[in-house]
């Protein structure tokens, strides 16, 4: 049976480094005190230095405007409209930064993950045109999934490549979650899940040749009584993303009775984990009973760009890819709306 390898992985962020801009403008239009304290407390523990966005920062004070174009105004937060207008332009520059970078050759198959942002002809079709593809490249869209959509696009990958060891699949992640800020400023859960996530591409290509990291088992499950811990829902204000607190006790909960049938038949000694926030890596590391250095990529991941959904996993696997003293067996991991774990096995030789 043929197997089927990532062969190099390229990312990409937008130019300007929002976090600290955004960590400002939620201390300023936070009106009570005490709430005002949790989130520069939360802010703080978080573990994230840096979060880019495709918005300018604006100049302070923040208590008004956020971005240096006034797309986010208080009292007059843009509508999901004016924030599809943004996303067309926007997705396929960063997005063809990150396959340029890539540097794909003979590609006969075109994935895209995607979850924030909608148009027709797609991402996939702009893609394929300005990367000057042949235009029978068959094309899928894997959309709407959330963070966890990279590892179903790398088994849509993984499949076409082992039932045609012909085939080059380009494996596109891109999400602009910037695009997504809700204006719920003394909701301080709701600010803190906005102070996670960050803009962010990647381009990876999947072939039969045997380099870089080989791809192994994919598995699937569902923690049960969890499907209202992580929605995401279109509004008339963008789309709007419930993460509920509750959800990194589950997964600790779940992982130690659980968590074992989802583990490669070599213990792993690289682990790609979704870097979805500190509290999430917590509890997969406790969870499994993992050595404190273990998730050391996605916490490296996490602090340099924060979440960009599902383009976070690829950023981590890249990660290891660069890293020349990373080999061995390993185990991808990510969680979305369900709530979902998906896992798969890879080997880095």
């Amino acid at each position: 049976m043929t197997q089927a390898w990532i062969n190099r992985i390229a990312t990409a962020v937008p130019l300007h480094d929002i976090h600290d801009a955004f960590v400002e403008f939620g201390r300023d239009t936070i009106e009570d005190p005490h709430r005002r304290a949790l989130f520069m407390r939360m802010a703080a523990l978080a573990d994230i230095e840096h979060r880019y966005a495709i918005f300018e920062p604006g100049p302070k004070p923040r208590d008004v405007i956020l971005d240096s174009n006034g797309f986010y105004r208080r009292g007059a937060f843009p509508s999901t409209a004016s924030r599809m207008a943004l996303y067309e332009p926007h997705a396929l520059d960063l997005a063809m930064q990150a396959v340029r970078h890539a540097e794909p050759d003979g590609v006969t198959h075109l994935i895209v993950a995607s979850c924030t942002g909608f148009t027709a002809p797609g991402l996939d079709f702009q893609i394929m045109r300005e990367a000057g593809l042949p235009d029978s490249t068959q094309r899928t869209i894997v959309g709407f999934m959330g963070c966890f959509a990279a590892v179903n696009a790398l088994k849509l990958a993984n499949d076409i490549v082992r039932a045609d060891r012909l085939a080059r699949v380009l494996v596109v992640n891109l999400e602009l979650c910037s695009l997504h800020l809700q204006e719920r400023f003394q909701d301080v859960p709701r600010m803190l899940s906005f102070l996670l996530f960050a803009d962010g591409a990647t381009a990876a290509l999947v072939t039969a040749d045997q380099e870089g990291i080989a791809l192994g088992r994919f598995q699937a499950a569902v923690i049960p009584r969890s499907a209202d811990l992580i929605t995401w829902h279109i509004r008339d204000q963008g789309f709007e993303m419930h993460l509920s607190g509750q959800v990194p006790g589950r997964i600790r909960r779940w992982l130690p009775e659980h968590g074992q049938a989802l583990l490669p038949d070599d213990p792993p000694r690289l682990l790609a984990v979704h870097a979805g926030g500190r509290s999430i890596l917590d509890a997969v590391q406790q969870g499994f009973d993992f050595a404190p250095d273990a998730l050391r990529y996605s916490r490296d991941v996490l602090r340099s760009f924060g979440n960009m959904s599902s383009a976070t996993l690829m950023f981590v696997l890249d990660a290891i890819l660069r890293d020349p003293d990373a080999r061995g067996p390993g185990l991808g991991m990510a969680f979305g709306p369900g709530l979902s774990v998906e896992t798969f096995a890879f080997q880095r030789p």
